[in-house]
């Protein structure tokens, strides 16, 4: 953020002791310290607010692509068609031999 060295913060240290005085240099350092702590919790938490909006963002993208590569609907829809597909091919089998095997059971219980 700012490039501060070691001579620029003794400096200032010394500046402000000058004007501010040795009795309320350490209640305003402190103050100080705790202003830009706050300011650094702010900018992190912003910053991670825009971070999770942004991979937000990304993973909507990623399963728009998804679903328009491989929309997951159409291929259980269209299963779902092949089953009754075979469902009914089943039950037009079944259902004539089933009409077949009853009279034969009777014909062979008669003799």
């Amino acid at each position: 953020m700012f490039d501060v060295g070691f001579l620029e913060l003794l400096v200032v240290g010394v500046v402000a002791l000058l004007v501010i005085g040795p009795e309320r240099l350490p209640k305003l350092a402190r103050t100080a310290g705790l202003w830009v702590g706050k300011g650094r919790r702010f900018v992190s938490s912003v910053k991670a607010d825009i971070e999770q909006e942004l991979k937000t963002e990304e993973l909507n993208r990623i399963l728009e692509q998804q679903k328009a590569a491989n929309p997951l609907h159409e291929i259980i829809e269209d299963t779902r068609k092949d089953f009754d597909e075979i469902k009914r091919q089943t039950e037009a089998v079944v259902k004539p031999a089933e009409g077949q095997e009853t009279p034969e059971k009777d014909h062979e219980h008669k003799s």
